[in-house]
């Protein structure tokens, strides 16, 4: 079959029809209907989770079985009511319970975010993975989103951020309207933000496929594997979610549909100011889609006029969030240097293979696999089929790429192969239940056939769905009963054992405020990421160099804080040499240092302590710390107020007005 750009864009149900279709119009205000309602629904179902007292989850089976109880309750009503749906023509139903039935299927995804998220971390004000590594940089970005309104770095004064900032900024609006901290505001907006994209998954999937019952399935199913295999990045989440969609909507606006490159344009575009990575994945996907089209007849210019349409359109958008940064970068005089994709885990070492896993994930896969390879000359399909080839390329170019010092972290891609194949196994299942029912019935029971093999599906893929979506909290297992175990920002722990030496954070922000520092104001040098992700200061350097703007200058910056804690002890052991090495680099020096160490046994054999981070890739682990002491007697002069707090000791610098 030869590839046709002229032809009508049928759903992806060409043999079944589409009763359920909705026109663009009425899908654009369904979609922004089902995210003002998913976001309400389940940020009002996390208030009333956090009324409950609910145990920890690391210590009782409680709120594993509730979470299971929940997702079981969305699974059956949901499949119940879509199979009443599909067993009735569309003027047999009643009023009531078509509304119902659309409202409880745009609904459904966002129901089991908060059931196998909501439930097991009502017990705590922490996130998946508590204040862990990763998740304590997400953490700082969002508490400095929370606290400042315009285009920050989450860690240097006075730099545009680097990193993507729209859903830390949306979620730092939704700490001012809640009156929340930002570290505490991630919890609910992850929840309310994974929620309201889920839901507006169902009707994007119902003008898709021109069916709401296959749109609910592969909205839920999708969900669920998001919830599984990414997130505890919810922001990447949420582009993910989208990535099949984006995929099939790619044949349309290629072929000269303006109001699917338009949403397409204004996907890529949001994307980007959320992931990039899997924006690039997306993007690529649509520009060799675009060149396969235009190679079989290079006279018609329609998908280039388009691609170029959707460049545009995405690279406008995305400059809402790149804009600033990408200004300083070629007009500033600044050695930026980045290490982000400088990580090379094991996972990124093997390709994804989801089809030979033995659950349904695996059989959608291994079923959409198959479907992909039959199908991919339908242009209708072709989307999906280019989307899976360009992100195993990527892996493949990841993996070579350390070759150079480098790798483009194709180990995230594999929720995305994930998701391109269980969607792509979804749309299939329409198509084999139809074939299934007419070789297994005599001539003139096909109708009735038909209906049978319509209930067996409902059953066995509603029990598949509820097998899947139970086994999300036992995979987030770790990562839910860290942020139990974890300090949290008001000094307390979920599970109410003793808590960590961030208890007396608290303390070292009156001590800062005593002396006139505000935290969008001071910036303070320290090894301790939580004290930084719960209270926004800036940071003098950021805590390792694949997290750090490359305007910042990480290396520059370890080199500076390297030669003060060496001179310390020689050349800039006089306090006014010190200040004078602080005051002498060309970035705003720190107000403020929090240590490790004994203010009461401070000598020179017994200085105070941090660290500074290097890049060691292509080692993995791929940092590695290294230890700086400072001798006390630096700090030994009016310009400094010095104070033990807990095991800190905290040197502040004496602002003009104290002297």
């Amino acid at each position: 079959m030869q590839f046709s750009q002229t032809e009508t864009a049928p759903p992806l149900r060409p043999s079944s029809g589409a009763p359920d279709a909705l026109s663009s119009g009425t899908t654009a205000w369904r979609m922004a209907a089902a995210v003002v309602g998913a976001g309400v629904v389940s940020l009002a179902a996390w208030y009333a989770l956090r009324a409950t007292s609910f145990p920890a989850f690391n210590t009782s089976m409680v709120p594993r079985a509730l979470a299971t109880a929940g997702g079981f309750a969305v699974v059956l009503v949901t499949a119940l009511l879509l199979w009443l749906w599909h067993r009735e023509a569309a003027g047999a139903r009643p009023v009531w319970r078509r509304v119902l039935t659309e409202v409880v299927a745009v609904l459904s995804p966002a129901g089991l975010v908060v059931a196998t998220l909501g439930v097991p971390l009502s017990a705590t004000r922490l996130y998946l993975d508590g204040i862990q590594v990763d998740q304590g940089f997400r953490t700082q970005f969002l508490s400095r989103m929370a606290a400042e309104l315009g285009h920050h770095d989450m860690n240097y004064l006075g730099l545009p951020s680097f990193y993507p900032l729209g859903w830390f900024w949306l979620g730092g609006r939704m700490a001012t309207l809640l009156g929340m901290p930002g570290w505490e505001v991630y919890q609910p907006w992850a929840i309310v933000s994974l929620a309201a994209g889920a839901a507006a998954l169902v009707p994007l999937w119902r003008k898709l496929t021109g069916s709401l019952p296959l749109a609910t399935a592969i909205a839920a199913v999708t969900t669920a594997v998001v919830l599984t295999l990414t997130p505890d990045e919810p922001y990447a989440a949420l582009v993910a979610l989208f990535v099949p969609a984006a995929a099939a909507m790619s044949s349309r606006a290629l072929r000269g549909s303006w109001t699917a490159t338009a949403a397409l344009a204004v996907y890529l575009g949001i994307s980007a100011t959320f992931y990039t990575l899997f924006t690039a994945i997306s993007a690529a996907s649509v520009v060799v889609f675009a060149l396969v089209l235009w190679a079989r007849r290079w006279r018609d210019l329609t998908a280039l006029v388009h691609l170029v349409v959707i460049g545009v359109g995405a690279c406008l958008i995305a400059l809402i969030s790149w804009g600033p940064y990408l200004a300083a970068l070629v007009f500033g005089d600044y050695e930026a240097i980045s290490t982000a994709n400088r990580f090379l885990p094991v996972e990124g070492t093997v390709f994804p293979l989801p089809f030979f896993a033995f659950s349904l994930v695996g059989l959608l896969s291994l079923v959409g696999l198959v479907f992909l390879l039959m199908r991919f000359r339908q242009l209708t399909y072709t989307g999906l089929f280019v989307t899976a080839i360009v992100s195993y390329l990527w892996v493949l170019a990841s993996m070579l790429a350390s070759l150079a010092g480098t790798s483009l972290l194709g180990f995230r891609l594999e929720v995305v192969v994930t998701l391109i194949f269980v969607t792509a196994g979804l749309l299939a299942l329409p198509e084999i239940r139809l074939w299934a029912a007419d070789v297994a019935a005599p001539a003139g029971e096909k109708t009735a056939a038909r209906s049978i093999a319509a209930t067996v599906l409902a059953i066995v893929l509603g029990t598949a769905t509820l097998s899947l979506v139970q086994q999300i909290p036992k995979e987030n297992e770790r990562h839910i009963d860290q942020a139990y175990a974890d300090t949290d920002g008001y000094g307390e722990r979920a599970d109410r054992f003793p808590p960590d030496p961030g208890q007396y954070y608290g303390e070292i922000v009156d001590y800062l405020g005593e002396h006139g520092y505000a935290p969008t104001e001071t910036v303070v040098y320290t090894d301790e990421i939580n004290f930084m992700a719960f209270n926004p200061f800036y940071g003098f350097n950021a805590f390792t160099s694949h997290y750090a703007n490359p305007l910042g200058e990480f290396d520059l910056r370890n080199e500076a804080l390297a030669s003060w804690s060496a001179g310390s002890f020689e050349e800039l052991s006089s306090p006014d040499e010190f200040l004078a090495a602080l005051d002498g680099v060309q970035w705003r020096a720190p107000d403020a240092f929090i240590f490790r160490g004994d203010l009461s046994t401070s000598t020179p054999e017994e200085p105070w302590k941090t660290h500074i981070a290097h890049d060691i890739f292509p080692s993995e682990p791929n940092v590695r710390y290294e230890a700086l002491f400072f001798n006390p007697e630096a700090f030994d002069s009016p310009a400094w107020d010095v104070e033990q707090i807990g095991p800190f000791v905290v040197a502040v610098r004496i602002q003009g007005d104290e002297k």
